[in-house]
């Protein structure tokens, strides 16, 4: 798998805490360190076309027709895909065998940027709609409003994606119950694929958590939390939405491949400013977040010698524990409605981490934190997925 981390943005949304800049000084420079650094980082991943590739950020729908051309040829030139076979209109090409996802802002979706999507190989659109309410895009601070919200999903549609995911945030200050239900109601209504809804976090070095910090603002509501989360989950579930992570709904057939990819522990390459990559086994290795620093070093870089001596500089890595690994296991799969299955645990990790498992959720299986647990799977029950981390947190191996 592949992720681009395209770092930039129009303005700062007041919660987020991604990597970005709303400065276009480096644009031309980091999109050079981007394509220079697929050619060089090509042997990280294994030989043949990757199953997905996500553009995310920041803001990748900010990528120009040529921008966006040009990555997708060192694509294919260095063989992470295979350039589409012409044929027949009916005739599936090999693109299609492949998840090829774009992070889109709905102010971003203007007719000529929509044909140049749907003119490339891109298949899936991630867009951040976060709400249907003037009132909770103001206070976000988002750039777009609540008329290019709705129309943004209309528009993709017409031009033929079928694979559309968009993200919505619950729980915030401006947001109210009937809102919250509002902007479910409308998202079934135009018929997204995918949806992908979190509770409004207060991160503290955001212009959110600052404005918190000083008074200014309210802090969030854990019981308004709860309320928003029951009604997603009843209403999506009621309109044929697979549960299939916590904060991830999808009607049949329109998983994220990509982001399911990340939770089972696969391989994938990340590349660009503050992206992050896995080896499969042990190795996590993230860039530099700074895009002035990773346009001048990435200049500079010719060779796979050059490429690792810039350790420390231009990025970082770790290597994880068999203790690291089989708590992100745990993690990930209660997060999941695969859940963690015992025999699968036993098999990578051994009977004493199996042993250890099964004693710290007794408790909670108990409570009734899961579903029926006879069959050897561990899955989270409702009540179970509104404390899922509380929950993984009881079976780390510390």
């Amino acid at each position: 798998m592949l992720y681009i981390h395209i770092p930039f943005c129009k303005q700062a949304c007041s919660y987020c805490n991604f990597h970005f800049s709303t400065s276009m000084k480096t644009r031309d420079a980091v999109i050079d360190g981007i394509c220079k650094e697929l050619e060089m980082r090509r042997p990280e991943l294994p030989a043949g076309s990757v199953p997905s590739v996500y553009f995310g950020g920041g803001t990748p729908s900010l990528l120009t027709e040529v921008e966006l051309g040009r990555i997708f040829q060192v694509l294919y030139d260095n063989e992470y895909l295979t350039p589409p076979t012409s044929g027949s209109p009916n005739e599936p090409t090999n693109q299609q065998t492949n998840e090829l996802t774009l992070e889109a802002n709905p102010d971003d979706l203007d007719e000529a940027t929509i044909q140049t999507l749907a003119a490339s190989p891109i298949n899936r659109l991630s867009i951040g709609i976060q709400s249907f309410y003037e009132e909770d895009l103001r206070f976000m601070n988002r750039a777009h409003n609540a008329t290019e919200a709705r129309s943004a999903i209309k528009k993709v549609n017409r031009a033929g994606f079928d694979d559309v995911s968009i993200d919505l945030i619950y729980g915030g200050q401006t947001t109210t119950d009937d809102m919250w239900a509002e902007n479910l109601r409308i998202a079934t209504d135009l018929g997204v694929t995918h949806i992908s809804a979190y509770a409004l976090t207060v991160e503290p070095k955001t212009a959110l958590g600052v404005n918190v910090a000083k008074g200014k603002v309210s802090n969030t509501d854990d019981v308004k939390f709860d309320r928003h989360f029951n009604k997603l989950v009843d209403h999506l579930t009621s309109h044929g939405y697979r549960h299939y992570e916590v904060s991830n709904f999808c009607l049949p057939g329109h998983e994220s491949r990509h982001n399911s990819g990340y939770w089972s522990g696969q391989v994938y390459l990340g590349i660009g400013p503050g992206a992050h990559g896995f080896d499969g086994q042990r190795t996590r290795k993230w860039n530099v977040s700074n895009n002035a620093a990773y346009a001048k070093a990435w200049a500079e870089i010719n060779t796979p010698e050059d490429f690792a001596a810039a350790d420390g500089f231009l990025y970082d890595a770790e290597s994880l524990t068999d203790n690291d690994r089989y708590n992100e296991y745990i993690m990930t799969g209660l997060r999941r409605d695969v859940g963690v299955s015992v025999s699968e645990l036993e098999r990578l990790f051994g009977a004493e981490k199996v042993r250890y498992f099964t004693d710290s959720q007794r408790g909670n299986v108990a409570a009734n934190l899961f579903l029926d647990t006879s069959d050897g799977v561990y899955r989270l029950s409702r009540a179970g997925i509104m404390r899922a981390d509380g929950v993984g947190g009881d079976g780390f191996w510390v």
